[in-house]
């Protein structure tokens, strides 16, 4: 009877288990690798109604059962039979209880633990670690975000990025927008198209579309028109990220490259041959002969040396605080691209003047996409971790489970003990 009492006492205590609740017994079924752990509402009181908290009536009890953190080497398993009360209002309901959250098999200190080896191990290897299923850990996984969404609750972003990254094959991707400020990743949706941008807008207010200072992306059309269509004054808050327009500047130098290498091959000269990285290098980080190789080529009177002077000036204009010096910077580099004769170096210029008023506001703004670059290599990372994801969804949740900043863990009730 001694050893009972002190193994329901222990167990209570282990658990966290307070009045009206108890501890009655502990069986241990070693045959089957677990011990069952009994527990008992025995007040006889009547409890409150989860809607509205007014004391209601019993109405009848139902077994359920909880799987609990091991005790050594043996599975740990709750059993209990939870009372249901009838709420003249809200009709018949069961009552919450203080180890688990409503809509899980699991204890609160269990998820807790799964939540906390999903940081760093894959779906696959908590399941084995933890002898749970796959589908079990990724039910843990998907709970915690929808209460950690819940509990963010509606938000008000300063600076946002916007970008997509790739869901399995190359032409399958997720929008994500981020909070450049804050750094967490704010939405997920499918696709990147005006819709996947849409539903995050629609899923502000008023008040926080209108604070919105800036908004970094690439030049894509989609999001510009979504951006426009939600935003107040969008026009001086879009920004176009300096990353990409030094992207296709490089681009453009290695077209003028090729194509200036292939006639000079014809005629014996091969100057450009195997340059391509001292370009895209400009300069920096060479050594010996390959510095002097390359000081020799940028002062030649080669296209490409002309088309890499070119990328040098516009890389030069960023960082200007007021607008009016910005467009003036940018409006004589257009005029020396566009006379250029350089094919390549025309088209981007033409791109440049399109956009210039969103990458003019990048610079007065101050604001950039590298935050977004690096959310997405680490997107890719959580990708790896899974060796890919079938379902789109549950990339959505891993991104935000690992990315979006939430408060994760279990609710406050379900894991609390005794004080």
């Amino acid at each position: 009877m001694l050893a009972r009492m002190q193994d329901t006492n222990l167990y209570a205590a282990i658990l966290g288990v307070v009045s009206p609740w108890e501890v009655t017994e502990v069986r241990p079924e070693v045959e089957r690798g677990r011990i069952l752990v009994v527990v008992e509402d025995a007040s006889g009181v009547e409890l409150p109604c989860p809607e509205c908290g007014k004391a209601c009536p019993r109405h009848d009890h139902r077994k359920r059962r909880w799987r609990h953190l091991p005790t050594c080497q043996y599975q740990t398993i709750l059993e209990v039979d939870v009372p249901r009360v009838r709420c003249d209002e809200h009709g018949v309901h069961q009552v919450p209880v203080p180890w688990a959250d409503s809509n899980s098999s699991f204890t609160a200190l269990l998820e807790a633990l799964v939540i906390s080896w999903l940081k760093q191990a894959s779906t696959s290897a908590v399941a084995e670690l933890m002898d749970l299923s796959w589908d079990q850990v990724d039910g843990i996984m998907q709970r915690a975000v929808r209460r950690g969404l819940e509990r963010r609750g509606p938000v008000e972003p300063g600076r946002i990025g916007v970008d997509e990254t790739s869901f399995q094959k190359r032409r399958e991707y997720v929008t994500v927008v981020n909070d450049l400020d804050g750094g967490s990743v704010l939405w997920v949706a499918d696709g990147r198209g005006q819709d996947a941008l849409n539903g995050f807008y629609s899923g502000l207010s008023r008040k926080a579309k209108a604070g919105i200072k800036a908004v970094a992306m690439d030049m894509w059309k989609p999001y510009i028109f979504s951006t426009a269509a939600h935003v107040p004054d969008a026009e001086y808050k879009i920004a176009f990220d300096r990353f990409h327009i030094v992207q296709h500047l490089g681009k453009a130098v290695d077209q003028v490259r090729r194509q200036e290498n292939r006639e000079l091959i014809q005629g014996g000269d091969d100057r450009l041959k195997r340059t391509k990285y001292l370009w895209l290098k400009a300069g920096r980080n060479l050594l010996g002969d390959q510095k002097r190789s390359f000081q020799a080529l940028k002062e030649s009177s080669l296209r490409t040396a002309r088309a890499w002077a070119l990328k040098e000036a516009a890389c030069g204009i960023w960082g200007y605080k007021v607008a009016g010096w910005a467009k003036r910077a940018w409006s004589s580099w257009l005029d020396w691209a566009s006379r250029s004769r350089l094919q390549p170096m025309v088209r981007v210029a033409k791109m440049i003047r399109y956009h210039l008023i969103g990458i003019i506001n990048a610079d007065v703004l101050g604001v950039t996409n590298a935050r977004a670059e690096s959310l997405n290599a680490k997107i890719q990372k959580v990708k790896r971790m899974a060796c890919g994801y079938r379902s789109r969804e549950r990339f959505r949740h891993a991104i935000l489970f690992h990315l979006g900043g939430l408060d994760l863990r279990p609710h406050a009730a379900a894991t609390h003990t005794r004080s």
